[in-house]
């Protein structure tokens, strides 16, 4: 579904990405790990075209993105749920929801009844600002206003930063309903370890712009592979 080829990214004359490959399947959660400033993500604004790359190539059910804006790519099936979650904090609920509309078609401009299914708690704050819910409904809003896109691949960054344990497990569960009912391919930046091993089909470690590391959740209690998430 995905395929990222030798990303290489820089800002100035500091460099990101290092020659990146990575892949993600339909129906599979990628998860992403790595310690603070290795270029987790850097590489998910590059996959959805907010920065462009410096060399390399990613290509999204075998076409070249290279040269495709993010709204293109959003098109495409492609929805993303940024670190800091970056809803409109003015507007409301619905309005936020309604944002994800942006890349349909006049008659897919609805809400899809899963959305309110995984997470009640935005069909009982449609009215309220966006800017007056706790961080963990904010980041059930912005994975909400996500799925309104109706995506083939989402990509979500550190959807677990700040949140309460609750929260993190409501989110899980919709990670993975999400994989299983829609066949949805993710791809999932995270520290949170144990989050990490629940969820994921298959894992890629990150350190210094570079994939150290590739393979199943069953990998992260290898000595090996700790090393390069210990701080």
């Amino acid at each position: 579904m995905l395929e990222v080829k030798d990303a290489t990214l820089h800002y100035g004359a500091a460099q990101a990405l290092r020659g990146v490959s990575l892949t993600a399947q339909p129906a599979k959660i990628t998860c992403v790990l790595g310690r603070n400033g290795v270029g987790k993500t850097s590489l998910m604004r590059s996959i959805v075209g907010h920065h462009r790359l410096t060399s390399g190539s990613v290509a999204f059910e075998g076409k070249a993105l290279d040269r495709s804006a993010a709204y293109d790519r959003a098109r495409s099936g492609i929805a993303f749920v940024p670190q800091g979650r970056e809803i409109f904090p003015l507007l409301s609920v619905k309005e936020n929801l309604e944002s994800g509309y942006a890349p349909l078609k006049r008659a897919e401009r609805y809400v899809p009844e899963h959305v309110y299914e995984l997470f009640p708690v935005l069909k009982q704050m449609l009215g309220r600002r966006g800017g007056d819910l706790s961080g963990g409904q904010q980041q059930q809003l912005a994975i909400g206003r996500a799925l309104v896109m109706r995506p083939k691949l989402l990509v979500l960054d550190e959807p677990t930063e700040g949140i309460q344990p609750s929260i993190i497990k409501d989110i899980g569960r919709a990670i993975r309903y999400l994989r299983d009912q829609f066949g949805i391919g993710i791809v999932l930046v995270e520290q949170y370890l144990d989050f990490c091993r629940e969820l994921a089909d298959e894992v890629n470690i990150m350190d210094r712009g570079l994939i150290v590391h590739t393979g199943p959740a069953e990998d992260l209690d290898k000595a090996e592979v700790k090393k390069y998430l210990t701080v």
